[in-house]
């Protein structure tokens, strides 16, 4: 939820529009920072947030506003199916909430992805994540294509009851993008 002191710094921010760039290695501590302020998302090592910035940058975006990494996608491309591009995590930090920013970074990528060759996005979700479902579900409504829903990690048989259900949500063909 924003707060009073959030919504007042984003005042300025409608006519601000955000920079977008893939991830930089020197970024990694602050895509740390920004994914310990957006739970649910779970919190990597910094050591992680490091080398997604570093190795896996040319796959992720960031949105930076001000000098600041406001948000991030973080994703790689399947090893074995390198037509998709698997989602690990999409972060809003708090003040930049409600603009749209998950569904500009989101488009953002796919962008550059598909000069690339991706023609899919994967996804895991938690039944909880009622916001990256709902991103995920209009990002496919809106680029016209399809999103099917399966169990990835099951909370059982994979978790050990530690952790609950991973569902994928796998979306495409894409086509183009639709802005």
């Amino acid at each position: 939820m924003t707060n009073q002191t959030d919504r007042e710094q984003l005042a300025g921010y409608d006519s601000v529009a955000f920079r977008f760039r893939p991830l930089e290695p020197t970024d990694g501590m602050a895509l740390h920072h920004l994914v310990r302020a957006c739970p649910p998302l779970d919190t990597n090592s910094s050591y992680c947030n490091l080398l997604q910035s570093g190795h896996f940058n040319a796959t992720s975006v960031a949105a930076v506003l001000d000098d600041e990494l406001v948000g991030s996608v973080t994703g790689y491309r399947i090893p074995d199916r390198t037509d998709t591009l698997f989602v690990w995590q999409v972060a809003v930090h708090t003040k930049a909430r409600g603009r749209g920013l998950a569904k500009s970074m989101l488009h953002n990528l796919l962008e550059r992805m598909m000069q690339e060759g991706v023609r899919y996005i994967e996804t895991s979700i938690t039944s909880d994540n009622e916001a990256s479902q709902k991103l995920f579900s209009r990002f496919a409504t809106e680029q016209q294509t399809e999103m099917v829903r399966s169990i990835m990690f099951d909370k059982e048989l994979h978790f050990d009851g530690a952790h609950d259900t991973e569902y994928l949500y796998r979306l495409g063909p894409f086509e183009k993008v639709i802005t």
